[in-house]
């Protein structure tokens, strides 16, 4: 759409309210609203003031003032608030400069495609998430001096098996890692799930399908058809945006916390990622699992540096409660046609050039997706441009190991602060184009150390309570 599409649209709509949506630097949309009247040509170009200091991890107070820029191209209509309003999804810039904010994830997702192609290799990256989330029916939580504790809750919980409710227990629940593709009445949760695809739709987003998906307690996807990364990354947000806000209109609460459920599978986001140049798909081949050799090295960029790039991909201390052996997650840094538990799969499912591509398997939906998918595209440049070799692909149960063999196999980091550390040492990929700046960088580390890892340290968690009450 071009800025006058999008006053067409307003107008065509009868939209009262225009809604500017922006991304802060750890990963929650933020919003802005006028009234329409406010919107003109120039408003695309000269963008509307606001207060950077009160953003999370942006301006000082002596440096706040800031410029929101509408992109007319994300333009689509709210499908849940009471009165018209004309949503646009919006790029952070320097008022006295006009330059683009280094520290806008948006930004940052823009100059890793335009590095892209400035180093020739393609023209587009075409990124496919999956993102999976839970649905729960009553959420209850506290952390504070004297407490500690959560409680969830689901109509198709496992746990509720023995419930009264009202109108009688049916007994369709979905047992423990049995919950994928289940028919109602088992699945609960068809109808809003199609409800969220239909909005989908409305939002301008190609939805591929939905499905109940393995945990109990409520766990769904919704998967998205592929995108061009930055298109993608604001796909995802209007994604989490619609899944939130249609729960909340039935009375439940959708969360993309990777493992709220112990014991049970973690919501993953598996991303795949394809590199094209003139509409021409550059990653079929003629090597390992019909892969090119560009391919090939991309994923060897990937693996090399997987343990830093896991500090963007799974920003969060719960995702590394996820990231554990035996419930699906990938936590070998290897390879794969077929072994779900490799941190990169090779789809099998069509042998069409167009539809190769590999599968990044840690990512989980915590992340902010324009940084999460441009340090997955940095590191893939990084072992195309290096010739990095993915070593031997994964295609053994690695259960059937022996201790001496698995231990060979590296692992994904098994704590955010063990990421951040690696992403510490390891980091001059990202800054390649100045797609992510020094800066960005140490501000992510220290943001990261400072709000979540030392806070969750310094808490007693309790299990602990379990664990030595009484020793």
């Amino acid at each position: 759409m071009t800025p006058q599409d999008v006053l067409n649209l307003a107008k065509e709509k009868g939209v009262k309210v225009l809604d500017l949506r922006f991304m802060d630097f750890p990963g929650m949309w933020q919003n802005t609203s006028y009234p329409i009247s406010e919107l003109t040509l120039e408003c695309f170009e000269e963008g509307f003031g606001f207060d950077g200091s009160s953003i999370r991890g942006w301006q000082a107070i002596n440096e706040s003032d800031m410029l929101i820029i509408p992109q007319a191209d994300t333009a689509f209509i709210d499908p849940f608030l009471k009165y018209p309003t004309l949503c646009l999804i919006c790029n952070i810039a320097d008022p006295i400069t006009g330059a683009d904010y280094t520290r806008d994830p948006r930004n940052i997702a823009k100059k890793a495609v335009e590095y892209l192609n400035e180093t020739g290799i393609a023209d587009t990256c075409f990124i496919g998430p999956e993102a999976e989330f839970f649905l729960f029916d009553d959420v209850r939580y506290n952390s504070n001096e004297h407490e500690s504790y959560y409680h969830i809750d689901s109509c198709e919980g496992a746990w509720n098996t023995g419930r009264k409710e009202e109108g009688g227990n049916s007994g369709y629940k979905v047992r423990y890692k049995e919950g994928y593709f289940p028919v109602p009445p088992t699945d609960q949760l068809m109808d809003i799930r199609t409800e969220m695809m239909l909005h989908m739709l409305d939002a301008g987003i190609d939805v591929e399908c939905h499905h109940h998906e393995v945990a109990s307690g409520g766990q769904c996807e919704i998967d998205m058809r592929f995108s061009p990364l930055l298109d993608m990354a604001d796909q995802m947000m209007k994604y989490k945006y619609i899944v939130k806000n249609t729960a909340a209109k039935h009375g439940m609460s959708a969360t993309f916390m990777p493992k709220p459920i112990w014991n049970d599978n973690g919501s993953g986001m598996h991303t795949h990622l394809s590199l094209w140049k003139n509409d021409q798909p550059l990653f079929a081949g003629d090597g390992y699992a019909g892969m090119s050799e560009m391919a090939l090295h991309a994923i060897g960029g990937i693996i090399k540096h997987a343990r830093s790039l896991i500090a963007f991909t799974n920003p969060s201390t719960n995702s590394y409660k996820r990231l554990v052996p035996g419930f699906e997650a990938p936590v070998n840094l290897a390879m794969s046609s077929q072994n779900r538990s490799a941190a990169i799969r090779i789809p099998m499912y069509s042998p069409s050039p167009k539809a190769k591509r590999f599968e990044f398997r840690c990512p989980d939906p915590s992340c902010n997706p324009y940084l999460a998918f441009s340090a997955l595209l940095m590191a893939a440049i990084d072992g195309i441009q290096n010739k990095i070799d993915p070593g031997n692909p994964l295609d053994v149960n690695i259960y059937d190991l022996s201790p001496e063999e698995a231990r060979d196999i590296p692992t994904t980091p098994g704590s955010l602060e063990e990421a951040l550390g690696a992403l510490n040492d390891d980091h001059d990929y990202l800054l390649k184009g100045s797609v992510f700046t020094p800066d960005v960088v140490d501000t992510w580390i220290d943001y990261k150390m400072e709000n979540e890892v030392n806070e969750l340290k310094q808490r007693p968690h309790p299990h602990e309570f379990t664990m030595y009450y009484d020793i």
